[in-house]
């Protein structure tokens, strides 16, 4: 059988979940190992829901070292975007490329095209959680934890299931950005409003 602490592979058993938890000190029911259990087996998000302080995000903390992916936290709150969940554009060092562009007379023999590529060039994109989660990484796959979900509008909760489906992030200026191996995915929520069916079906 794989050993408990075994990033390597998924789980064969509620057994080693719970086993592999306590190795990590923290305590698990059979109810949330067998939850987890079939989340890793399944690729599927888990879906966290219960009041303040009853160990939700610690669970994800405890996936991140035992299964050796990066933690990546999405705070939800009241108006999140995607500016501040998925990417933007630093707009500051845009604007130094482009003077530092036309100080050195670059401009002068650029066409705007080219400079508007090279503007949107990926090394001034700004990954938020969500797009940090999908780029491409070596070693496990991270562990993404969107908590307190409940926090933010049903818009951004339908964005979000948009993501969390395909796994991807179309980014205009530069394309399709799609995880080549999916993160863990957590989800919190401490019932402060109704989540939409579809998240929890997609869970």
């Amino acid at each position: 059988p794989v050993p408990p602490s075994s990033p390597k592979s998924v789980p064969e058993s509620v057994a080693v979940v719970v086993a592999a938890l306590a190795q990590h000190e923290y305590l698990a029911d059979e109810g949330l190992a067998t939850a987890i259990f079939l989340s890793l087996n399944l690729h599927r998000p888990l879906f966290l829901e219960g009041e303040a302080g009853v160990g939700k995000t610690e669970v994800a903390k405890v996936l991140s070292r035992w299964l050796g992916g990066r933690l990546i936290r999405l705070q939800c709150y009241e108006g999140i975007d995607s500016a501040q969940a998925v990417y933007e554009w630093d707009y500051a060092r845009q604007l130094l490329h482009l003077r530092t562009a036309e100080a050195t007379g670059e401009v002068a023999g650029s066409t705007s095209a080219a400079l508007e590529t090279e503007l949107y060039d990926p090394r001034f994109l700004i990954r938020r959680p969500l797009l940090e989660a999908l780029s491409p990484t070596e070693g496990p796959p991270p562990v993404l934890l969107i908590d307190e979900i409940d926090r933010a509008d049903e818009e951004f909760e339908a964005y979000l299931l948009e993501i969390l489906s395909d796994f991807q992030v179309t980014v205009p200026e530069i394309g399709t950005i799609r995880a080549a191996r999916p993160p863990r995915v957590i989800l919190t929520s401490n019932r402060t409003r109704d989540l939409h069916d579809a998240v929890k079906r997609r869970c």
